[in-house]
Order: structure tokens, then sequence, then C-alpha cells
């Protein structure tokens, strides 16, 4: 069983904004994956993409290591998970003298690739 992890961190995304678009890929293969992020609307499904493409990468590059046999139609999400990461502070200038915080939130995003056991097949 081969299992691959990819992350990014500090992706200028809030972390509710990028769970949107994790939980559409928890659990498919990796390849419906990608084409369901390819064409997703939301902002987040751009780095999330390049994310799970680095997962199959590092699986295959794992295989290699290992001299296994890695066909990578089997591998599918088996962990995704988006945390929270670093806020950014800044101010904004308001009337009267004022000042308007902003917070520019970033979250760590995390993606697990896994062929399945070789019992399940």
């Amino acid at each position: 069983m081969v299992e691959s992890i990819a992350r990014v961190r500090h992706i200028r995304v809030t972390a509710q904004k990028a769970r949107r678009v994790v939980n559409l890929i928890r659990g498919k293969q990796a390849h419906e994956a990608l084409g369901i992020l390819k064409f997703a609307p939301q902002g987040a499904s751009d780095p999330v993409y390049k994310l799970v493409e680095s997962a199959i990468a590092n699986a295959r590059v794992k295989a290699d290591a290992a001299n296994e046999f890695l066909d990578e139609q089997d591998l599918f999400i088996s962990q995704a998970f988006v945390d929270e990461g670093t806020t950014l502070k800044r101010f904004q200038a308001r009337a009267q003298g004022r000042a308007f915080q902003i917070k520019k939130r970033t979250s760590h995003i995390t993606v697990v690739l896994a062929t399945p056991e070789e019992g399940t097949k």
C-alpha cells in the first residue's frame, strides 16, 4: 500500500472556503478529484488542484524509491483536511481618525493519497 502526503501552508484563502472545496473530493479517486476541481467555480479549487497533483507525483516517487508497482488509477483520497493558519492583521483608516481592523486569514491544506489494501481488492 502506497501512501503519499502533500501539504500547502499559509495559503491566502480562509479555512472555511477551503473546506467547501476539500469536502467535494474527500474519498474520491485521485483523477476523478482532479476533474471535479478543474471545473469547480470556487477560488480555492486551484490551489487544491495543484496539491492533489503534487500528492500524485509524491506517490509516484515514493513507489519508485521502494521498487513497487503503482497504478495511478488506484489512488484515492484517503484523508483531506484544512486547518487554520496564521492571521495577518491589517488596519484601514475610517472616519474621524478611527481604525478598522482587517483580518486576512490563511489556511494549511493537507491531502493524503493511498492505494487500496491488497485484501480489499
